[in-house]
């Protein structure tokens, strides 16, 4: 390699930082950056806690989950294998959010449903990992379960891809 392609590289590099500098996807990334600093939650909840409290009540995995939004490794709970008949409740406060009639298989490694239970969750728009999802919250304390996506089956066409450490089972 010589000289002249080294040159024009490094003219290439340099003009194309500087071209980027003015392209309207950095004015996404500046938003994504600043919803970082806020956070994703701005919502009273029926139950609150301080982050001591917190602390005492949840294994550090789940806090971890539900409390700084975290994610468990995929095929780690298992929740995702469970079938019986019951209830999954959230691992925050026992407010009941989804029942086995609306669980299926997704191949995930995540439980997911199809639909919650009435009034049970709420959502807000996720910017993390620069990418727009919505992430899904326990209605009664806030605690993050996971994520909703638009790939599920009927009747809702939904996903509730939901970490299995943010809930608890109880059998019927």
């Amino acid at each position: 390699m010589n000289k002249r392609f080294f040159l024009q590289a490094g003219a290439a590099m340099v003009g194309g930082y500087a071209l980027s500098r003015f392209m309207p996807w950095n004015k996404r990334e500046a938003a994504i950056a600043s919803s970082r600093e806020e956070p994703l939650i701005h919502t009273t909840f029926e139950i609150t806690k301080t982050e001591a409290e917190w602390k005492d009540l949840l294994t550090p995995q789940q806090y971890h989950v539900l409390r700084n939004q975290g994610t468990e490794w995929a095929g780690s709970s298992p929740l995702d294998k469970e079938y019986r008949e019951g209830t999954y409740h959230c691992a925050g406060c026992n407010q009941a959010l989804f029942t086995s009639e609306t669980k299926f298989n997704s191949r995930t490694g995540w439980p997911s449903f199809y639909a919650p239970i009435e009034n049970a969750v709420g959502t807000n728009k996720d910017y993390r990992h620069n990418m727009e999802r919505t992430e899904v919250h326990c209605s009664r304390c806030g605690g993050h379960l996971g994520h909703v996506f638009l790939d599920g089956p009927k009747p809702t066409g939904k996903r509730y891809c939901i970490n299995g450490v943010a809930l608890n089972f109880i059998a019927s």
